[in-house]
């Protein structure tokens, strides 16, 4: 009986940690496309990649990305 309560905790220890995570991931995610749409607007103003990385916290690289894919677009 006591091995079947052990047994319950550790799984609702696991699915708590497993949700934690879950919801981490999701508002990272949520924060990256965020920042992303945001570089897409400054860039579509005119603003300097080294502004827009600065402000984003994007690296030049990513923003230069960004860029081609407006122009691609």
């Amino acid at each position: 009986m006591r091995e079947s309560v052990i047994y319950q905790q550790i799984l609702e220890e696991g699915e708590a940690k497993g949700e934690a995570k879950g919801k981490a991931k999701g508002k990272a995610e949520g924060k990256a496309e965020t920042t992303r749409k945001l570089a897409l607007n400054l860039l579509r103003i005119g603003m300097s990649l080294e502004q827009i990385a600065q402000v984003t916290e994007l690296s030049i690289e990513q923003v230069q990305v960004l860029q081609e894919e407006i122009q691609n677009s």
